[in-house]
């Protein structure tokens, strides 16, 4: 598996798509993998991806390192930003989608328009080549199935991802394309671009992520306090 970044306290790894974070039946799970790749007796997710989701996938080597990170991602403190395909145009081109997560049929998610404990994206939207978009989000909270659920409420379903109507495809196009954090009194910055799918690797994706890049320079709207909590 590609190790993008060591040190004595934490492990970055760009996670394949379709590899779930722990072991499913026969199948081992990313943990037991990286422990066996990297001869290390105990590595600590620090924040898990979905399985059909590719890219940054950070995992602390101690006890002490994994309580930091995991604060601070609970706290909101670590920016984390995904790229999206879609062939279906958003409903607008930028913008902030807030609202609830309710579970909904078959293991699905939907949002709802009440904020008693919202999920908050914030997002951008370019042409990425004929009938596709890149959308470039950056989420604020981290609730289960966040940004395909959010994509669907924008009318442009993530190319793939069958859970959610999207058409289907080589891989479902969702992928954790930066991360900017401190560890250690270390300000940590990553960009990984993704390296597998066909629609990713276009001439015209990859220009547009290079647009995208690095993506805490994008103009980002400023959430209103009561909108964080």
């Amino acid at each position: 598996m590609p190790l993008v970044y060591e040190d004595e306290n934490l492990l970055l790894v760009d996670k394949p798509p379709g590899l779930g974070m722990h072991q499913e039946g026969q199948e081992h799970g990313i943990v037991t993998l990286l422990n066996r790749q990297c001869d290390t007796e105990q590595l600590y997710p620090v924040h898990r991806l979905d399985k059909i989701t590719s890219g940054l996938l950070l995992l602390a080597k101690h006890k002490d390192s994994a309580r930091e990170l995991s604060q601070q991602f609970a706290q909101r403190q670590i920016e984390k930003y995904y790229l999206a395909m879609t062939d279906s145009k958003p409903i607008k081109k930028q913008g902030t989608v807030i609202g609830d997560m309710k579970k909904a049929r078959g293991g699905a998610w939907m949002l709802s328009k009440t904020r008693q404990d919202p999920a908050i994206t914030q997002f951008f939207s370019c042409s990425a080549g004929v009938a596709k978009r890149l959308i470039l989000l950056k989420p604020y909270s981290g609730k289960t199935h966040q940004i395909r659920v959010m994509l669907k409420s924008l009318g442009s379903p993530i190319l793939g991802d069958r859970l959610y109507k999207g058409n289907q495809a080589d891989r479902t196009y969702l992928h954790a394309f930066a991360l900017r954090f401190q560890s250690a009194g270390k300000i940590h910055e990553f960009i990984q671009p993704p390296s597998e799918g066909e629609h990713f690797l276009t001439q015209d994706c990859m220009q547009a992520i290079s647009d995208y890049t690095p993506p805490w320079t994008m103009p980002w709207p400023v959430l209103h306090q009561g909108n964080r909590e």
